[in-house]
């Protein structure tokens, strides 16, 4: 009963909204499903890749040499590659959510003009309609980015950090 009614409201909010609603629910969920894969990286993968990393490093017998200084920024360019893996896209997706909002704006308010020309004058019946689809798509498109940029801020952060963090664990030997 509930998941029938929830399907209805959906269905509801989509018609108000316009067709762009879907866009920007699908980019939304693609979204999602990357900050919670990052998340989840995070929490079980990377500690297991810096064990590996500090094991490796800590098993050369040379931390002097040019040689281990490169192998040493190599590693750590490694580490960073897999924390920063991703992040571009939702970054990018986030940019992308409120210009699909602009997008619905837009098809909204030619279907407001579209009413004018027809009618002839100010049909506020038929105008609601298109207001609709011009404002239910920008206040999808900024929530959806908004709720993306904390995350992102975040996930962006701590991979800075652990970064940063792995770089001091790999210790250098001074001659």
């Amino acid at each position: 009963m509930v998941l029938t009614e929830t399907i209805w409201a959906v269905r509801d909010f989509v018609e108000m909204g316009g067709n762009v609603l879907l866009v920007i629910a699908f980019v939304t969920g693609l979204m999602w499903t990357l900050i919670l894969e990052r998340f989840w990286f995070f929490r079980t993968r990377f500690r297991i890749e810096r064990q590996s990393t500090l094991r490796e490093w800590n098993a050369r017998p040379d931390h002097v040499s040019w040689n281990a200084h490169q192998i040493r920024r190599m590693l750590i360019s490694k580490i960073n590659m897999q924390l920063v893996q991703n992040l571009a896209i939702i970054k990018t997706l986030i940019a992308v959510c409120p210009m699909l909002g602009l997008l619905g704006t837009v098809t909204g308010m030619i279907e407001v003009f579209d009413v004018m020309a027809s009618s002839g004058s100010g049909n506020a019946r038929g105008m609601a309609s298109g207001v609709s689809k011009a404002t239910l798509p920008t206040m999808a498109g900024m929530v959806a980015a908004l709720s993306g940029m904390i995350f992102s801020i975040q996930l962006t952060r701590y991979a800075n950090s652990e970064t940063q963090r792995v770089a001091g664990q790999l210790e250098i030997a001074h001659s």
